[in-house]
């Protein structure tokens, strides 16, 4: 499935040295980087739950050292493909690349989950469900009735509750409770859509996450969030790539999303 809006994406360049082809309509991208036994707890947790029944399985890799992204060994876990971001950027080029895969080998939605076994992958199928039934967003949150965050550091509990998610609640007129959590869908359609433009240079770090939570909702994107479970552990240093200076960059992205200056050119 391809377009002519597609020789205008942005994509990070990456290798791909493991693919074996669509089975399912949708896919599961869980991006990774040096995350050793994390991603394949992650990836046992799934086999248990039989995921690869509902979406095949797909690992984007943002350059591990490690040798976490061992494209043998993720392949006796069940993944489908192994890309490796050789491009600039971070997390959202790593989103891109992965993104970019998935519609043009012709899924019709995307599960994201994150690659560092924080996230409870059983509601995987709700996620798949729901984009068949139609939603072209889902958003995974903790603090939905049925959902749980455990261990979750104070500072980062305080800032989703009272910053980050009652400005995305503001400025996009969507009620979101958990904007800044990563256990996501997407529809193809809306990823496809010219208005959003999610295949632009502009989003390199952490940017894409805020601007889709902005700009989906405002372009009367039928939105849903779903409880789920992210679970820190509770001592030892949280398993997260965001640092101090990282805070400082979320919250430029968050005030620059929620005032339009991620829109694609002449959006109204």
């Amino acid at each position: 499935m391809t377009d002519a809006s597609e020789k205008t994406w942005e994509v990070p360049a990456f290798d791909t040295p493991l693919w074996r082809g669509r089975t399912r309509d949708y896919c599961t991208v869980i991006p990774v980087i040096d995350e050793g036994e994390r991603i394949r707890r992650l990836l046992e947790r799934m086999q248990s739950l039989d995921t690869a029944t509902y979406t095949d399985i797909i690992v984007v890799d943002g350059g591990s050292t490690d040798g976490s992204a061992d494209p043998a060994a993720l392949e006796m876990l069940g993944v489908r493909a192994v890309l490796v971001k050789t491009g600039p950027g971070r997390l959202s080029a790593q989103l891109r690349c992965a993104y970019a895969f998935a519609l043009r080998q012709g899924y019709a939605g995307i599960v994201t989950i994150d690659g560092n076994d924080k996230d409870d992958p059983r509601p995987i199928p709700d996620f798949v469900a729901a984009l068949r039934d139609g939603v072209a967003m889902v958003q995974g949150s903790r603090f939905l009735p049925g959902g749980a965050g455990e261990n979750t550091p104070w500072l980062r509990d305080f800032a989703i509750r009272n910053v980050h998610a009652p400005a995305l609640r503001m400025a996009s007129g969507f009620a979101w409770t958990d904007t800044t959590q990563g256990f996501r869908g997407y529809s193809a359609a809306m990823l496809r859509d010219p208005r959003v433009a999610p295949f632009r240079t502009v989003f390199s770090e952490y940017e894409l996450l805020a601007y889709l939570s902005y700009r989906v909702p405002r372009l009367g994107y039928r939105c849903l969030e779903l409880p789920t479970r992210r679970v820190y552990p509770p001592r030892g240093p949280a398993p997260t790539k965001i640092n101090a200076n990282a805070w400082a960059r979320l919250l430029s992205t968050l005030v620059h999303a929620c005032t339009g200056k991620f829109d694609p050119p002449g959006a109204a």
